[in-house]
Formats: structure tokens, C-alpha cells, sequence
């Protein structure tokens, strides 16, 4: 029997039997999908009926970038808050195309439910793994192996961060077999780039080196097992506040920042970072 094969009951094959592990078994779920229901229907919220899929989209992408603003903000109460607030998107799509009689809440989860299992051959067949970022090879190959072959970039979205796109594409390109084997052989690799750009005296070729620096940086991550765009997000953060305290010294002291030399300014930002 394949892992998706369905058992009685039209459950996928693996799904765990017993309680919902959850505080109130899932029922805070099923009372979100009834009042969107309400809200949606007859005598319900007039903004609520009048939304489609399109005028929805933009508050779906400020939710999402709330959420990561909580969990790089390390508050987990306002985590909570900003994942209802996802959720509540989710639920919002589906209910509307339930009102369309295409399909519904329970067919969002159970197709993920059906993908997490086929991706999951570690966990839910015989397939052995050593390690998080095979996982994640796999997950690209079995992918691949659904949907048949396609372009490197296919399916993955123009709108997505660069960082973020150029660690997909690498995640793919390893799930097809191409990747760095080891950590040094990404960092000889980033290093070459920083060679190259070193070198780079017209502007254009600048620009095209720097992509590559880029995209080395990004393969090094992967093998570190960081995430770009994660770890970048964090870096602008924290140079922010140091800026803010780098400024503070500034006035403090009496200094006109653009009257310092590059050597004054680095020692102060330096003090600043110690200080902040």
C-alpha cells in the first residue's frame, strides 16, 4: 500500500489514529471555519461577502510578513496572535471558493495532508535519511518525480525575495544532484566570486559579480543550514540599532559624522556596537 493510499473512512494511509495532540482537539479550528462561514453568508459582513480572491491578496502577504516580524522580534504572544491573523487568510480563501462550489476547507488539508506523507518517506516508509538537509533534497526529487520534469525555476514565484528565490533554486537544483558536497567546497567557491569581484572594473561586470557573490553566500548558507533571508533580515535589524546608538555617541560627543574620516567613523560605529 502507498503511503497515500486511503484507509477506511477516506483517510490517507498514515494519518496518526486517536486525539487531536491539542489543547481542545482542534475544535477552535472548526469554530473559525464556522464563523467565516457566518461572516460569508446570508445576513452576515457585507466587506466579508463582497471580498474575492484578488482583493484578498495583499492583506495575505501583511499577515505573512507580521508573522516574521514576531518570530525575528522573538515574542511568541504576538507570534500567536500574528499566526490567527494567517490563519484566518486561509481559512477566508477556502471559504470563498466553498461559496463557489469548487472546493473546501477539508480539501486544503487533506492535500496537504496527501503531500506531507508522499514527501515524508522517512518518516511515514523505509526510506532512511542522514540528516535535515537531505530532507530537503528529497523533498525537491520527489517533487520532480510527481510532476515530471520542468525548468529550473518553474512554479517558483517572480515576486519571491532574491535571497529567498536563490536558495529554492538551489534546494531544486540539489534535489536533481547539483549541489556544493561540503562546507569548503562552498566557501572555495564564494571565495573565487570575491576574487572575480575584486577584479571587476567596469560597472556592468560590478553588477553581474556581485549577483554571483550573492548567490555563493547563499550556497554556503544552505550548507550551514541558515536561511538567507532570515539571517539578512536579522543583520539590517541589528545594524539599525547600532546605527541609532552610532548617531547617539555622534551628538553626544559633538561630531559631524560627514566631517570624520572612514577610520573615525568605523571606530565609533564599533564603539556603538559594544555599547548597544
Amino acid at each position: 500500500m502507498s503511503p497515500e493510499t486511503a484507509a477506511p473512512g477516506g483517510r490517507p494511509e498514515g494519518v496518526p489514529d486517536g486525539p487531536v495532540p491539542s489543547s481542545r482537539g482542534g475544535e477552535r479550528l472548526l469554530d473559525l471555519v464556522r464563523i467565516m462561514a457566518r461572516l460569508r453568508g446570508p445576513g452576515g459582513c457585507p466587506w466579508d461577502a463582497e471580498q474575492d480572491h484578488r482583493s484578498l491578496a495583499r492583506h495575505l502577504l501583511e499577515e505573512a510578513h507580521e508573522v516574521l516580524d514576531a518570530i525575528d522580534a522573538g515574542d511568541s504572544d504576538l507570534l500567536k496572535e500574528e499566526l490567527g491573523d494567517l490563519l484566518l487568510q486561509v481559512v477566508f480563501h477556502a471559504q470563498m471558493a466553498a461559496d463557489e462550489g469548487r472546493w473546501d476547507v477539508d480539501d486544503v488539508a487533506e492535500g496537504i495532508v496527501r503531500k506531507l506523507i508522499r514527501r515524508h518517506p522517512h518518516v511515514f516508509g523505509d526510506v532512511t535519511v542522514s540528516g535535515a538537509g537531505e530532507v530537503l533534497v528529497n523533498w525537491e526529487r520527489i517533487k520532480a518525480d510527481e510532476k515530471g520534469p520542468k525548468a529550473l525555476e518553474d512554479d517558483i514565484p517572480a515576486t519571491l525575495p532574491a535571497l529567498a528565490r536563490a536558495s529554492k533554486v538551489q534546494r531544486r537544483a540539489a534535489g536533481w544532484g547539483f549541489e556544493w558536497r561540503t562546507r569548503e567546497g562552498a566557501l572555495e567557491a564564494l571565495h573565487e566570486e570575491v576574487g572575480e569581484l575584486e577584479r571587476a572594473e567596469d560597472p556592468d561586470n560590478a553588477e553581474e559579480e556581485i549577483g554571483d557573490v550573492l548567490f555563493a553566500t547563499v550556497a554556503v548558507a544552505r550548507r550551514l543550514g541558515v536561511d538567507p533571508e532570515s539571517a539578512l533580515r536579522r543583520t539590517v535589524r541589528g545594524f539599525a540599532e547600532r546605527y541609532e546608538r552610532f548617531t547617539e555617541l555622534a551628538r553626544e560627543r559633538g561630531l559631524a559624522v560627514e566631517a570624520m574620516s572612514e577610520q573615525e567613523v568605523r571606530k565609533l560605529f564599533r564603539e556603538a556596537r559594544a555599547t548597544s
